[in-house]
């Protein structure tokens, strides 16, 4: 999907105060729901999935959302910020080692212990309260597990329950005092008004 496209430092694949920040990624409701809201805490808007009862496993957002593409990132960190809604809540990411073999990656909150197959890694995930920027190295994830190196990212699915501001890649990991302004999570006070205005207090059903 991206194969073409230059990939530097940062490579965004969603932000929830775009005009249509699930435009690449495909959504799946289940029995939940998938919707844009204005989040009171940062004061922005940002994608809800949420999921009745424990099973989170039906909701869910992949990117991309044609199944038969694959995002052809080779950016090694994938960073997620998110909101701890203190429900159940599990992502996961596929890749492609240099061997051309391809591995799935799952953390969820409700597993506690690590359970490592041929082709799929699932890991515990401990979460902060409110807000999480989650980072996960994808390299050093692959080499540990299949004692490989990774190659390129594949696919990323992000399951209820969250609060869900920004995806994206990085070349390395960067301190908050390195991140470009439309990367940081601001406090309240400190964000931009034309950023949290771009979506009104009522919530919005994303389609």
């Amino acid at each position: 999907m991206f194969k073409n496209t230059e990939q530097s430092k940062y490579f965004s694949i969603l932000y929830s105060a775009d005009q249509r920040p699930l435009s690449l990624w495909d959504k799946k409701r289940g029995i939940g729901q998938i919707k844009r809201i204005q989040d009171k805490d940062i004061q922005s808007p940002v994608m809800e999935l949420t999921a009745e009862g424990t099973n989170v496993i039906t909701t869910y957002i992949a990117c991309p959302s044609d199944p038969r593409k694959t995002l052809s990132i080779t950016l090694p960190f994938l960073v997620m910020v998110i909101k701890n809604l203190k429900e159940d809540f599990t992502f996961e990411v596929q890749v492609l080692d240099d061997k051309n073999v391809p591995r799935r990656f799952r953390a969820s909150s409700y597993h506690c212990k690590v359970q490592l197959k041929p082709f799929t890694c699932t890991f515990p995930m401990r979460l902060d309260d409110d807000w999480n920027q989650i980072v996960v190295n994808l390299q050093d994830f692959t080499e540990r597990a299949y004692s490989t190196n990774y190659a390129e990212t594949l696919r990323v699915q992000i399951h209820a329950n969250c609060h869900l501001w920004r995806v994206y890649f990085t070349d390395r990991m960067y301190s908050e005092d390195e991140l470009p302004a439309e990367f940081k999570l601001y406090l309240p006070e400190q964000f931009k008004a034309d950023v949290a205005s771009q979506i009104p207090e009522d919530s919005e059903e994303v389609t």
